[in-house]
């Protein structure tokens, strides 16, 4: 019993057969496949053990310098202020709590007692990070070192994704491992993964939700080319899109921006199944995947997201009587509020009745954040905002935490007489991966729209849905460390870039010689202004001239 007739899938359109536009990944095979080989998934067909076991070894890599020196400066840094304690209100009340006056102080001189009010916090911004910087601090305590240690442990797992990822999307464990490099030598993903920040929980997240989209993609086809679906009736079990949809809901209960990429990849997903339909020689495949392929996609991707958000929000709901007293009348102004919630003059219900209450008291509250993000920053300015056309040029970096003036003999500085030591954190990424990724980006878009290469369509998706959003909000406070969630797009660029460089054939020709200077010289290169730059990502300590020659534009000042 054969597996698909020659009528259903004609030889000319079977999806491995042209492999930047359909499965395989064109990058290290220089043998002709057979017919079996071709209809055999590309990504299946390496060697798993050297692929997990290197993405592995640089994730513990990436944790050990993520880790070190984690708990200085001994302060909080940046948004810390908010975030962590937050996170340490969540752990102990279940809902974020106002805290009380020199709060900050009081924690870092280690008296845990006494810092939160009985009334809730308007914080403006989901509780999914935050549960993620308590389990930090659950294990390691409320000190500068807990409250950052989810964040090493999630950047280095990001880096283990951005492996199997890229190994996904191209088919070559070798890619996978240099894309998982050099996300791991990004000053952004670094210094984000060092800090009680939250954006490094969405970028991980997204990241997931993305891979599990591409990995649908792979699934859908192998069901399409198998004996069980020459019915072209697939039933509307989507395991990776369900997995998909909670990883994009974690996102959105992150940051909502997350949303903009959860849209983007839905729509990318659907128009993937009508272009494997159209490959398998359906007629009419558009309409088909609409039917068959759309409504599934939307409710794995769309309706898991939205459950696993509101899922999130648990701690609020339990506590909603909480928030109801404190910001449902019109006396509430902060933040942009001050409209009265319909459930203001409604009593207290019971049962099902107080769930549902509960439940619109959360959407009023969503609508006074809204209020705050989309018009209460309208008129706030920040000494490190940026514009999101400078982000991926690295225009305008963030000042994390700065010791200037530190005078010679002081803390080890050895500068010379009337020079002076600085130490810094700077959000900056490396500017060789970034510089390198906007050129591999336009190639991308040409390839992907010229050449009809799936692969480079998830590295110009990714970027247009985590980057373009943000010019819609460029008269308020927005910051270049917004742009993780760009990196493992750009990375993807830069990686494919490198694959057509080297060519797809395993013989030694000029051309793969070429590419493989090319491509290891880049490496070398990105590793090299890791090192230079790793002092101003971690507050070593610099002399003044020191400082300055990593300094290389006044706007980085």
């Amino acid at each position: 019993m054969t597996a698909v007739t020659s009528r259903s899938v004609p030889p000319a359109r079977t999806p491995a057969a042209r492999p930047g536009r359909a499965g395989g990944s064109g990058y290290s095979s220089g043998v002709t496949p057979t017919a079996a080989e071709r209809n055999r998934p590309r990504w299946r067909s390496e060697d798993p053990v050297p692929g997990w076991l290197g993405a592995i070894a640089l994730a513990g890599l990436a944790f050990f310098l993520r880790r070190r020196h984690i708990g200085t400066p001994h302060q909080f840094s940046f948004d810390e202020t908010y975030y962590a304690k937050d996170a340490w209100s969540l752990l102990h009340h279940g809902y974020v709590r106002t805290y009380v006056e020199d709060a900050d102080k009081t924690i870092l001189n280690g008296n845990l007692t006494g810092l939160f009010a009985d009334t809730p916090s308007m914080v403006v911004h989901p509780e999914v990070g935050k549960w993620v910087i308590a389990s930090g601090i659950e294990v390691f305590g409320m000190d500068p070192a807990g409250w950052r240690t989810a964040s090493a442990v999630v950047g280095a797992l990001m880096v283990l994704v951005m492996c199997r990822f890229v190994r996904r999307v191209t088919g070559s464990t070798v890619l996978g491992l240099v894309a998982g490099l050099l996300l791991s030598i990004d000053g952004l993903q670094l210094v984000l993964s060092r800090l009680a920040l939250l954006d490094i929980f969405l970028a991980f997240f997204l990241l997931c939700g993305v891979h599990c989209v591409v990995a649908d993609r792979q699934w859908l086809r192998d069901r399409l080319a198998s004996e069980r679906a020459c019915s072209r009736w697939l039933s509307w079990w989507r395991p990776w899109l369900l997995v998909g949809g909670v990883a994009f809901g974690l996102a959105c209960g992150t940051k909502w921006s997350g949303a903009y990429t959860l849209a983007a990849f839905g729509l990318l997903a659907w128009l993937w199944s009508a272009g494997a339909r159209r490959a398998f020689g359906e007629r009419r495949p558009l309409l088909r995947s609409v039917l068959l392929d759309g409504v599934p996609a939307f409710v794995a991707l769309v309706g898991v997201a939205l459950a696993t958000y509101v899922a999130s929000w648990t701690g609020w709901l339990m506590h909603a009587e909480a928030y109801e007293e404190a910001f449902s009348n019109t006396q509430y102004t902060s933040h942009g509020g001050g409209d009265p919630w319909p459930t203001a003059s409604e009593p207290d219900a019971e049962g099902l009745g107080e769930v549902t209450q509960s439940l619109r008291s959360l959407w009023s509250y969503h609508q006074d954040v809204y209020t705050f993000h989309s018009h209460f920053l309208d008129d706030s300015t920040h000494i490190y905002q940026s514009k999101p056309s400078t982000w991926l040029v690295m225009g305008r970096p963030v000042g994390v935490d700065a010791q200037t003036d530190i005078q010679p003999g002081s803390q080890g500085c050895a500068a010379p007489s009337g020079s002076s030591c600085i130490r810094q954190i700077l959000l900056i990424g490396n500017p060789v991966i970034w510089w390198g990724g906007c050129l591999a980006m336009f190639a991308s878009v040409l390839l992907w729209i010229g050449a009809r290469d799936w692969r480079h369509g998830v590295a110009v998706v990714g970027l247009a849905s985590t980057w373009l959003p943000w010019f819609a909000f460029d008269d308020r406070p927005i910051f270049l460390f917004y742009a993780i969630t760009c990196l493992p797009f750009v990375v993807l660029s830069v990686v494919l870039a490198m694959g057509h460089l080297i060519g797809s054939s395993d013989v030694p020709t000029p051309r793969r010689t070429f590419g493989v200077v090319v491509a290891g010289s880049y490496t070398v290169l990105a590793l090299i202004a890791f090192a230079w730059f790793w002092p101003i990502w971690t507050d070593e300590l610099l002399t003044k001239a020191e400082w300055d020659a990593r300094i290389w534009f006044q706007r980085w000042i």
